[in-house]
C-alpha cells in the first residue's frame, strides 16, 4: 500500500494583490509583480517591455518579465539558466542586475558576490537562450550600462559612489579607467546607478539611504555623462521615509529604474515592501509610478514623491496576461518557470520522468539548516492570505530521512511540516528552525494511509493542522515576524516549497510529490 501526504498552506492577506491580471483601465495596484523581486530594472522594444529583478541565491538567476502596457507582467524565462552562467556553490549570489538593448541585442549586467566580479550576458530572444558570461574588470555593485553613439559606459557603486568606464561591449574590457563621476547627495549607501538622456542632458538617477526604512532615489543631470552632476532641487524624488508615510503599508521605496513608454509617457519601476507590525516577510517587491517632468526638465513622482498601493493615472492600453493554473500537475517534462531551486540543483537531485506525472526529489546530503540547502524546490510567497497543497508519497527507510513542505526563508530561518521514520512508524513533524535553535513543537505518529497537513497563516502567524480521514487537529502555531527580512537581516522573502533530505547523508528514498497547487484567498481591506 502506498502512503499519501497531502500538505495544504493557508497563507493570509489583507489586500488584492497585483499579480493577477489587472484590466481596469486608468487604474491600477501595486505591486505590480508580487513576492521577492528587488532590484527592478526596465527596458523597452517598440511596444514591448522587459524587466529583470534580483536573485541572490535563487536558482535559475536573474527572471525576465515581459509586458504590453507596463502593469501586467509576465514570466518568460531567466538570464541565467545554467551553472556555467551562475555558480552559487558559495556567497550571498546575484546582487541588482540591469537589462538594457541596443542594436538587435538584449544585455543583462549584474553582480555575483560570490567572488564579487561584474559580468553581462546577452540575448537576441529574451526567451531563449542567454549567452555565456563576459567578465568586466569594473568593481562595485548594481552594474548599468548606457549605449550612445557606439560607445558603451558602465556605471556601478563602490563605497565613495558612483563609478563610470567606458568599455568594448564584445569583451568587456576596459576602454577607459575607472571615474568617480558622483559622491552622493550626503546620504549614505549609493545604489542602483542608471543613466538616460533627455533633451540633451544626462541624467544620472541613484538610490540612498539602504534598502531598509529610509531608502530613497536621488537625480542628478550633466551636459556630459561623465559629469560634473548637478542635483535636483526635490530630492529625493522618491522615497517613504517622510513623516507622513511612516505608518504607510508600503516602505522602503527605492532602487528605481525610468522608462519612456511607446505613448510618450514616463514611468518608473521601483522595489518596496509592505510592512506588518514593523516587519516584512514576503521580500521585497516590484512598484510601478507614472512619472512628468517639470518645466525646468526635472522628472516628477506623484503625491510628493511617494509610492501608492492604488493609482488612479492614465494607463497604456491593457494587456492582461493569460493567468496559469493555479495547481501544478506535474505532467509536463519541464518545471514551470517560477519553481526555483536554493543555490544550484545537484545532479540526478529531482526528476519528472522517473515517475510520470509526479515530481521526485532525491535527497541529498544537505539539510535544511545547512548554508548550501536541503534538495529544496519552491516559489516565492506572493500573497499574505492564499492556500498552498500538495500530495507526498514518501516511504522512509532510514531514520536520517525526511522530506515534506516548508515555510523557508533562509537556512537560519524556516518552518518546516515533514514525514520522517521512526522506528518501525512513520511520525509527523512540526519543527521550527531560528537561528541556532531547532525547536520540535509537534510529533504525530501517522498511521497507514494518507495525511492531510495544512498550515494557515495570516499577516502574523502560521498554524499548522493535520488530518487523516477526519477533522483537522492543531499542530502548533508560529509567529511570521521570526522569519521575517529585519530579524534574519536578508534582501530575499519567504519561499514555499517542497524537499527531501537525508540530513548529512544521501537519502535511499526518493520522496515523490503527485501535485502542487497555490491559490490566493482574497480578504476584504
Amino acid at each position: 500500500m502506498k502512503y499519501r501526504c497531502i500538505i495544504l498552506l493557508v497563507l493570509v492577506t489583507q489586500q488584492l494583490l497585483a499579480q493577477h491580471p489587472q484590466t481596469t483601465p486608468n487604474y491600477f495596484t501595486n505591486p505590480i509583480i508580487a513576492g521577492m523581486n528587488p532590484d527592478p530594472s526596465v527596458c523597452r522594444v517598440k511596444d514591448d517591455y522587459y524587466l529583470v529583478t534580483s536573485t541572490f541565491y535563487w536558482f535559475p538567476g536573474v527572471p525576465i518579465y515581459h509586458s504590453k502596457d507596463l502593469i501586467n507582467w509576465e514570466l518568460i524565462g531567466y538570464a541565467l539558466s545554467e551553472k556555467s552562467q551562475l555558480n552559487l556553490e558559495k556567497g550571498t549570489g546575484i546582487y541588482a542586475a540591469t537589462i538594457r538593448y541596443n542594436d538587435g541585442k538584449f544585455y543583462v549586467i549584474t553582480t555575483n558576490r560570490r567572488n564579487g566580479e561584474n559580468f553581462f550576458v546577452s540575448a537576441t530572444d529574451p526567451r531563449g537562450k542567454w549567452s555565456d558570461p563576459i567578465w568586466v574588470d569594473q568593481r562595485g555593485i548594481d552594474p548599468s550600462l548606457y549605449f550612445e553613439n557606439g560607445k558603451v559606459y558602465c556605471q556601478s557603486t563602490i563605497s565613495d559612489g558612483i563609478i563610470q568606464t567606458e568599455i568594448d561591449i564584445n569583451t568587456g574590457k576596459l576602454l577607459t579607467e575607472p571615474k568617480l563621476i558622483w559622491r552622493g547627495s550626503g546620504i549614505r549607501n549609493q545604489e542602483g546607478p542608471h543613466l538616460y538622456k533627455y533633451k540633451g542632458l544626462y541624467y544620472l538617477l541613484v538610490s540612498e539611504g539602504g534598502t531598509e526604512y529610509g531608502h530613497l532615489v536621488s537625480m542628478t543631470r550633466s551636459t556630459s555623462p561623465w559629469g560634473p552632476f548637478e542635483l535636483c532641487p526635490n530630492n529625493p524624488i522618491l522615497t517613504q521615509r517622510n513623516r507622513n508615510t511612516q505608518n504607510a503599508l508600503i516602505q522602503g521605496a527605492g532602487h528605481a529604474d525610468m522608462v519612456d513608454a511607446v505613448d510618450g509617457s514616463w514611468w518608473m519601476v521601483f522595489l518596496a515592501f509592505r510592512q506588518v507590525a514593523s516587519h516584512h516577510h514576503l521580500g521585497r517587491e516590484t512598484y510601478l509610478t507614472p512619472l512628468s517632468w517639470t518645466s525646468t526638465g526635472w522628472p516628477l513622482v506623484p503625491f510628493d514623491g511617494t509610492a501608492q498601493l492604488e493609482n488612479y493615472t492614465k494607463t497604456l492600453p491593457l494587456r492582461p496576461f493569460v493567468e496559469r493554473p493555479a495547481k501544478d500537475e506535474f505532467n509536463a517534462n519541464q518545471l514551470d518557470l517560477h519553481w526555483n531551486f536554493m543555490r544550484n540543483p545537484l545532479p540526478n537531485s529531482w526528476s519528472l520522468t522517473d515517475r510520470k506525472g509526479f515530481l521526485r526529489i532525491n535527497g541529498k546530503k544537505g539539510s535544511l539548516d545547512s548554508i548550501y540547502a536541503a534538495q529544496f524546490i519552491g516559489q516565492r510567497q506572493q500573497y499574505f492570505d492564499a492556500e498552498a497543497t500538495t500530495q507526498l508519497e514518501f516511504n522512509p527507510e532510514k531514520d536520517n530521512e525526511e522530506a515534506g513542505l516548508s515555510v523557508y526563508h533562509r537556512y537560519e530561518g524556516h518552518y518546516d511540516l515533514f514525514v520522517r521514520k521512526k522506528g518501525n512508524e512513520r511520525e509527523l513533524v512540526l519543527r521550527y528552525t531560528l537561528g541556532k535553535i531547532h525547536h520540535t513543537e509537534k510529533v504525530v505518529t501517522l498511521s497507514k494511509g494518507p495525511v492531510q497537513l495544512k498550515v494557515a497563516a495570516n499577516k502574523t502567524s502560521f498554524s499548522f493542522y493535520y488530518a487523516q480521514g477526519g477533522e483537522f487537529k492543531l499542530m502548533g502555531l508560529a509567529d511570521a515576524k521570526f522569519i521575517s527580512s529585519e530579524t534574519l537581516q536578508t534582501f530575499t522573502g519567504v519561499f514555499l516549497g517542497m524537499y527531501a533530505t537525508g540530513n548529512d547523508h544521501d537519502s535511499e528514498t526518493p520522496a515523490d510529490f503527485d501535485w502542487f497547487e497555490i491559490k490566493e484567498i482574497p480578504t476584504k481591506l
